[in-house]
């Protein structure tokens, strides 16, 4: 059977990487986390002092940018990829509020986008692949055979998105969670290089009354469905 491939976008929170994690492992595709590799990025900014919270020093970063290697690697105890920047796994680092604070303004810049762009299409050049971003069924694979645009209330992310932080142990609290979703999705919205926007022919799925199990069953289904049209 033919390998398709599965461009999974929309707003930060709304659970796009876990569907996408399960959906690759069932189907036995390669998974890619588009937003890991801006937030390696970002990490690699905020680690060399190119942005904080008073300037952002964006030539700096872009002249930077060859220095930057990012690879991901399966780690057979957690069942998915994580993410190395420079050989050196950054997968709990990339995760935490302060470089999602900063992750949208990174995304802005067009030669960020470029870079990333470039090696995420070499990533499913083969099909087979499930990617998730904010603009993978718009730019990176416009071609994709299922495009699925993920949505739902910003309060509805902010809680799971708080909930995920104080797991991971992160002092936060939600009211900065819920700032900070809002602030992303109209960064993501309103960026002018491949602003968030649901493709022509994405399926769109709002999850905010989904559980975890029933947005797999449906995408799955639309996965399968989808194949059975290639063959």
């Amino acid at each position: 059977m033919k390998s398709i491939t599965i461009a999974i976008d929309g707003f930060s929170s709304t659970g796009k990487s876990t569907v996408a994690k399960q959906i690759a492992k069932h189907l036995g595709y390669v998974y890619v986390d588009s937003g890991a590799m801006y937030r390696a990025v970002t990490y690699y900014a905020m680690q060399h002092g190119f942005i904080d919270n008073n300037h952002f020093n964006i030539e700096g970063l872009v002249e930077n940018l060859k220095a930057i290697i990012i690879s991901f690697k399966f780690n057979k105890d957690v069942g998915f990829a994580e993410v190395y920047l420079n050989g050196v796994n950054i997968e709990d680092d990339i995760r935490t509020l302060e470089v999602s604070s900063f992750v949208s303004k990174v995304a802005e810049i067009s030669e960020v986008r470029q870079k990333l762009v470039e090696q995420q299409q070499q990533f499913g050049k083969d099909g087979g692949v499930v990617m998730d971003g904010r603009d993978i069924g718009t730019v990176v694979f416009p071609n994709a055979e299922l495009k699925l645009f993920m949505t739902a209330s910003a309060e509805t992310r902010a809680e799971r998105r708080y909930s995920e932080l104080i797991e991971r142990g992160n002092t936060v609290t939600y009211e900065d969670v819920l700032q900070n979703v809002q602030e992303r999705d109209y960064i993501d919205s309103n960026r002018e290089d491949s602003p968030l926007t649901k493709a022509k022919d994405a399926i769109q799925i709002d999850n905010s009354n989904m559980s975890l199990q029933e947005q797999f069953d449906k995408i799955l289904q639309l996965a399968k469905a989808t194949l059975e049209k290639t063959v």
